[in-house]
């Protein structure tokens, strides 16, 4: 059997470089690679800038973004063992047919930002606007869980999306929720999805034009997608589909999953949240939700990859970060918990272990 890394982690971070927090402690990530693994998400509570991230010998394939270089690659060329784009790869490439970019910025209630408002100020030209917590399953209160595939081809289609399309995802923080998205995209069968380098903050810090749209086909296209997904779960007929879905069902896992790990023990369950919380040593943000960790887990804290970050876990962004890295190294069987601490915190009847 192939091997899984579960993880699904929170939103709440300003990470800019998807390859530095791996490039800081590569030999964390890289041990991993001879286990089945899988990881709670994790959600990183303080601001990232791309001053906030250590440079390292590591070299990525094709996220390379230093100002006034310029990339030379055509759609083509891209390889999807490559999850990563530059800036300047995108700027050179934005006016492809087959190219669209998904602004997929999501933010920790707390921050007060609204995502669709930033989105209407200012935008990667050309970019549509993917809703994180609208392209989600609506029966249940879980936040932003995996859609269903029919809601997911109705979203996705009426955003103007086709599978012949090659997908570049950013957000407004620099490599946060976008990792979500991309994950998204491939688990319902879509792999020629790429995470722009530093996002929105980089595309600006380069010195390229974003451009602002307080009405226009893009908005629309976000409200339809919303629309859709309604239809879909009251059971109502949709639009044209455009996008024809194929469930990977190796890169998510469940709750019976995780409960059914624990006594087969077949994957490494990796927990990355903060060493305090994964201790049961403080209590979760989050009301309802017991402290401890799953049993047989191994605590790889978000934070240790990266330079001066908090690390907490809950709803399932960050760890697509996680997943996103393993990814770069070799690793593209990575599976994530959809459920995450949120979920398997909040039963009652959830094994949870303390140091």
């Amino acid at each position: 059997m192939a091997s899984t890394l579960f993880t699904k982690m929170l939103l709440g971070q300003r990470l800019i470089h998807p390859y530095s927090f791996l490039t800081h402690q590569p030999q964390i990530l890289s041990s991993l690679f001879s286990k089945r693994l899988f990881c709670i998400r994790a959600v990183p509570v303080s601001a990232y800038t791309s001053q906030n991230i250590k440079t390292t010998g590591w070299a990525p394939c094709m996220a390379s973004s230093s100002v006034g270089r310029r990339a030379t690659y055509s759609t083509q060329s891209v390889s999807t063992n490559e999850p990563v784009v530059s800036v300047d790869w995108l700027y050179d490439n934005l006016k492809e047919p087959d190219i669209k970019v998904l602004d997929a910025s999501w933010y920790m209630p707390d921050e007060q930002r609204n995502p669709i408002q930033e989105y209407q100020v200012a935008h990667i030209p050309g970019a549509l606007f993917f809703d994180v917590d609208g392209i989600a399953d609506r029966t249940t209160k879980l936040p932003h869980m995996l859609p269903s595939e029919e809601a997911f081809a109705a979203a996705v289609s009426a955003l103007g999306i086709e599978n012949k399309d090659d997908l570049v995802v950013y957000d407004g923080k620099g490599l946060f929720s976008a990792a979500r998205v991309w994950w998204m995209f491939r688990v319902f069968g879509h792999d020629r999805v790429w995470v722009l380098d530093g996002g929105l903050p980089r595309w600006r810090a380069s010195g390229y034009d974003v451009e602002s749209s307080a009405s226009s086909d893009a908005i629309l296209k976000a409200s339809a997608a919303s629309e859709a997904i309604e239809k879909v779960y009251k059971g109502q007929t949709v639009g044209p589909l455009t996008f024809q879905t194929k469930f990977q069902p190796h890169l998510v896992w469940n709750i019976d999953q995780v409960k059914k790990n624990i006594e087969d023990k077949t994957h490494q369950h990796i927990d990355a949240r903060s060493k305090p919380r994964f201790d049961g040593a403080v209590q979760e943000p989050r009301k309802g939700i017991r402290s401890g960790h799953v049993p047989g887990s191994k605590c790889i804290p978000f934070a240790q990859l990266l330079d001066s970050s908090q690390t907490s876990c809950g709803t399932g962004v960050t760890a697509c970060i996680l997943a996103l890295g393993l990814h770069r190294l070799g690793k593209s069987d990575v599976a994530v918990y959809d459920g995450s601490w949120t979920e398997w915190g909040a039963q009652s009847d959830t094994l949870v272990d303390t140091s």
